[in-house]
């Protein structure tokens, strides 16, 4: 395989790392929203308790189970995310490494592994045991 189409791979590979780590951060917001408004559900029956209802009636009304974008939980823009652009960018990602290397994942760290590692050395082997054999 030519230099220019493994880096361009790893450049594409590079980007849908990106992707990923964006998607982590999305269930992490899905995460700590759900977790945020379960917390105010407590404080509000805590208010209530206290003798405070109508901080609570209103705390209650306004916020809890409120729709973090229009018409949308979190839950929802996660799957809106996942079945959309995640999906799409992975694919596409797919359909570069079949055409153009059988689907070969990571090119250019293999490439970078075989130029760093110290041949014979029994801690920088090219690849596990089990794989050897």
């Amino acid at each position: 395989m030519d230099d220019a189409t493994v880096e361009a791979l790893g450049t594409v590979s590079e980007a849908l790392e990106a992707v990923e780590v964006a998607r982590g951060h999305l269930y992490a917001f899905h995460r700590m929203s759900g977790t945020a408004d379960l917390t105010l559900g407590k404080g509000v029956d805590q208010l209530r308790a206290a003798g405070h209802t109508d901080l609570a009636d209103l705390l209650e009304r306004q916020l809890v189970g409120r729709n973090v974008l229009e018409g949308r939980w979190t839950f929802q823009i996660v799957e809106e995310y996942d079945d959309g652009y995640h999906a799409a960018f992975r694919a596409l990602e797919q359909r570069c490494r079949e055409e153009l290397v059988g689907g070969r994942r990571h090119l250019f760290e293999a490439e970078m592994k075989e130029e760093r590692r110290t041949h014979g050395h029994p801690d920088h082997t090219a690849r596990p045991v089990a794989e050897r054999e």
